[in-house]
């Protein structure tokens, strides 16, 4: 795949394209990064690219006529057919939130044209004429689009076969739809005991469906608490049993009995083990807040 990347400051992507993980990516060609600066397409000795905002106000917008220029040697270099074109995608505030889903679809994708904007904005009968999707990294505003498709980048990148180490790895992240959509479990390594803190003892038993059963029950502890949204979205796409069946709740041991709560500013007190009602061998129960969740 192939992301073409306008943007001011090309200088930006440099390292980022040859450190980490995801490096083998770019290295490999199997997303193959091109940059491109508008200044070089625009006229004058001061090679222009933005100007004052019709109507008044602070700051500056970005000019069309260097933009389509740039856009247009772009396509030229691509040697694309009119009806085979990447898209051209501008980070912006209006443009739909970059998820998991999304990241999916463009790594399978053949890539597209990526826009960073900067200053006010960019003009919008550009926008009118060229854009063809719109993405945000979420409801706040950065100085540029830059780091919008450095995150895009490395998301795609680090999808891509034999990129991670452990090619498996990603399909337990965050936000998968393809395993539950739910959040990860916490994780830990050596030494077993750190400032009097153990490792769960599930962790150190050695007995697989202990540890899998463990691992399930802290990703859903701690979706319930973090975002309970994922829960409702789960629920909703079949992942998880309908609310309404009694099992069993879920201990906190992976948290030594603690979690912090990032809305009240302090560490809480787990639920505590309970002995089924009706031992089911794949369904759970926790409460949270009040409220029974099946899963």
């Amino acid at each position: 795949m192939r992301f073409d990347v306008i943007t001011l400051f090309p200088e930006l992507f440099a390292p980022f394209l040859t450190a980490g993980i995801t490096r083998r990516a770019y290295a490999s060609g199997q997303v193959d990064v091109h940059l491109w600066n508008p200044r070089d397409h625009a006229e004058g000795n001061y090679r222009r690219v933005d100007d004052r905002p019709f109507g008044g106000g602070p700051g500056m917008v970005m000019m069309a006529e260097p933009l389509e220029r740039c856009l247009n040697h772009i396509r030229d270099q691509r040697g694309e057919a009119l009806d085979t074109q990447a898209p051209l995608v501008l980070f912006s505030p209006i443009g739909r939130k970059l998820n998991h889903a999304e990241v999916e679809g463009w790594s399978a994708s053949a890539g597209a044209i990526l826009l960073c904007g900067r200053y006010e904005g960019v003009d919008q009968r550009f926008i009118d004429a060229h854009v063809t999707v719109q993405l945000s990294l979420g409801d706040f505003v950065l100085s540029g689009g830059e780091i919008a498709a450095l995150a895009l980048l490395d998301a795609v990148a680090r999808l891509q076969p034999g990129v991670l180490s452990d090619e498996g790895s990603h399909q337990f992240d965050s936000f998968n739809p393809a395993l539950d959509g739910l959040l990860d479990c916490p994780h830990y390594t050596r030494p077993e005991e750190w400032a009097g803190r153990a490792v769960p003892a599930p962790l150190m038993s050695g007995h697989h469906a202990q540890i899998e059963r463990w691992r399930r029950d802290q990703r859903l502890l701690i979706t319930a608490r973090h975002r309970p949204d994922l829960i409702d979205a789960a629920r909703a796409a079949g992942a998880l049993q309908p609310a309404g069946g009694r099992t069993r709740q879920i201990a906190l041991t992976g948290y030594n009995g603690r979690l912090f709560d990032p809305l009240a500013g302090r560490f809480v007190r787990g639920f505590t083990s309970a002995k089924p009602e009706r031992q089911s061998r794949r369904s759970h129960l926790w409460r949270g807040q009040d409220r029974w969740i099946s899963t």
